[in-house]
């Protein structure tokens, strides 16, 4: 295998190209993306992002559902009278 040079073609200049700034663009990339890594059963279940987005709203919204139907009461408890 061949190691890399480190050299530039020849109609490169290196004033040309400026002064490269590290992570430059890394706030903005990172505050319009999240990505997660699945499983591979997972993966194999829900072959693209459509599907699995489907498949978590569908469960937040029976989440939703059922909070509702197994919610507390917020009725205050009843002392008990001494007699």
């Amino acid at each position: 295998m061949n190691k890399a040079k480190d050299e530039m073609r020849a109609e490169y200049r290196l004033e040309d190209l400026g002064k490269g700034v590290r992570g430059k663009y890394f706030a903005r990339v990172s505050k319009g993306s999240n990505l997660v890594l699945l499983d591979d059963k997972v993966a194999k279940a829900f072959p693209t992002g459509a599907a699995v987005n489907e498949a978590l709203l569908s469960l937040l919204s029976f989440t939703e559902q059922t909070a509702r139907i197994t919610g507390r009461t917020k009725r205050t408890t009843l002392k008990r009278v001494a007699g």
